[in-house]
């Protein structure tokens, strides 16, 4: 009951197994490197789970992809994205199956991790959950009944990218003041900065963990800039209740390892905004998986898929 489980980010690529408690049993990384080349990244991806099959004591019955960006999960391939240039239309599903001689399945890496937090973390047992992931980027994971949500021809549901300001900056996407280009990590470091400038602070330019740890420390400047993306977090989430009342939305990402400095002002925004929906019964928490939700997702997929295992 071994499940291979691979990670797909612009910046590198998670490598896994888990057993059939949702345990991760082995886990190594590699630097993503696109301007490599996709076959490049796929043959150490499949050197590394071939290593891990002779590791453990055990078969492997298939492999499960969480990707980032958008993808086709029912073709396999990879779509237009920012930082994977050059693997438009890559097909990691046929280039491990061919490597491997195994069932290989792929999904969204948001989806993937909220396959797991329904599986193996704080979703177990619930039916309807979104999994919103907030890093560099926003994405969210959609389960309805047990059920990834789909859209047409399969695509996954890019929430990240709906409007929350329309005056707001301009996003590569095509809009202004989408969710990520006013809430994720970089939109949140950005604001500081500028703000930092006006002020003369001795910490112009900092990341956002360095705000959080400014804000923990009392700065007025970085407490400023946690209210004000917590404010424009809670927007989305609330947008999600009043469109899904689901019984849980679970937070994850690097920005959300400092969730309860946000989460007073989702809360607040929550109960403003939300009158005609019983956003008091949806649960709001963090991961229980932290960073491993999509590794661990990822060999969900494959269980999810084939084995008809997990919803």
């Amino acid at each position: 009951m071994i499940t291979g489980a691979v990670d797909i980010g612009g910046t590198k690529i998670a490598v896994g197994a888990i057993d059939a408690a949702g345990r991760l049993l082995v886990r190594e990384e590699t630097p993503t490197a696109a301007a490599r080349g996709f076959d490049d990244a796929m043959e150490r991806v499949a050197a590394m789970l071939e290593r891990f099959r002779q590791q453990i004591d055990e078969p492997m019955r298939g492999v499960g992809i969480g990707c980032t960006g958008p993808v086709d999960p029912l073709r396999g391939t990879i779509g237009d994205v920012d930082f994977l240039p050059g693997w438009k239309d890559a097909n990691p599903v046929a280039a491990l199956a061919s490597r491997l001689h195994l069932e290989v399945a792929m999904e969204n890496d948001a989806d993937a991790a909220a396959l797991a937090e329904a599986a193996w973390g704080a979703g177990r047992g619930k039916k309807s959950l979104i999994g919103v992931t907030v890093g560099t980027g926003i994405g969210a994971g959609i389960l309805i009944n047990g059920a990834i949500y789909r859209g047409v021809d399969g695509a996954h549901p890019e929430i990240g990218h709906h409007v929350i300001d329309d005056t707001g900056p301009a996003c590569s996407c095509g809009a202004r003041g989408c969710w990520e280009s006013l809430a994720s990590g970089p939109a949140i470091a950005a604001r500081y900065a500028r703000a930092a400038k006006v002020a003369h602070s001795p910490y112009p330019e900092l990341n956002t963990k360095q705000i959080c740890e400014l804000a923990r420390a009392g700065d007025p400047l970085a407490l400023k800039e946690v209210a004000r993306a917590g404010r424009y977090l809670g927007i989305g989430i609330a947008n999600l209740i009043t469109l899904y009342v689901p019984e849980l939305i679970v937070l994850s990402g690097s920005v959300m390892n400092s969730v309860d400095l946000f989460l007073p002002a989702i809360r607040e925004v929550v109960r403003r905004q939300c009158g005609y929906v019983p956003a008091d019964r949806v649960e709001l928490i963090p991961s229980s998986l932290r960073g491993d939700a999509p590794l661990i997702g990822a060999g969900v997929v494959w269980a999810h898929r084939y084995a008809g295992e997990y919803g």
